[in-house]
């Protein structure tokens, strides 16, 4: 795919998407990042619905420790993998009070040093949170990125090395959320939704479904 194609194509998304978020209920960076931490391989919605009630009990590092594990674990236990992200939220708050005086931090290799945060949550943080242009690959991002050949790639960081590229540079700090929201609601995973796509004469896909 050439690069005036790229261009076109998240020309068009920004006119479409006017205003790409996070759909994770948040209020400030703590909250963000104990939400994200709840999202791997959860959906947003369920997530909202724990941190909800969560938040109005706890919502700072000291907060969640007051809580303890087994008290954090009865608002999150909706969530899969509860368990194991129950133990790294109290690990991870240990860790911001410790070494951060309980703020999150603003650098990659501070925030992946955190318990349960790799590079995903980490660029998430930054992108969202502290208005970094970062883009952290998810599973919609992955497939969108490879299905419309915008940055084809093996692994999410070769697809998240391709996309630092070829992003112009007006989109960089929206193009997170612009193909999160695009392969969410539009190229979705099954059954694309072509007929009703703004970048479907753009995009490289063979199997385009009409429906």
């Amino acid at each position: 795919m050439n690069q005036k194609k790229r261009q076109a194509i998240f020309d068009r998304l920004a006119q479409a998407i006017p205003n790409p978020e996070t759909e994770l209920n948040y209020s400030t960076p703590f909250e963000l990042l104990i939400a994200v931490v709840l999202s791997a391989q959860a959906t947003d919605k369920g997530v909202n619905k724990a941190t909800d009630k969560l938040f109005k009990v706890a919502n700072t590092s000291q907060a969640i420790l007051a809580l303890g594990e087994e008290g954090l674990k009865e608002y999150i236990k909706t969530i899969g993998l509860y368990n194991s992200k129950a133990a790294n939220i109290i690990k991870l708050c240990q860790s911001l009070l410790d070494k951060h005086n309980g703020e999150v931090p603003k650098t990659r290799p501070e925030l992946e040093a955190l318990a349960g945060v790799g590079r995903k949550t980490a660029n998430v943080i930054l992108n969202t949170a502290f208005g970094q242009p970062t883009i952290a690959v998810d599973t919609h991002i992955f497939r969108v990125s490879n299905r419309t050949g915008i940055a084809p790639g093996k692994t999410p960081l070769e697809v998240e090395k391709k996309l630092e590229k070829c992003v112009p540079k007006e989109h960089k700090q929206d193009a997170h959320h612009l193909l999160i929201l695009h392969g969410r609601y539009t190229c979705i995973a099954r059954k694309p939704r072509c007929g009703s796509c703004v970048i479907e004469d753009l995009c490289e896909f063979k199997q385009k479904v009409f429906e």
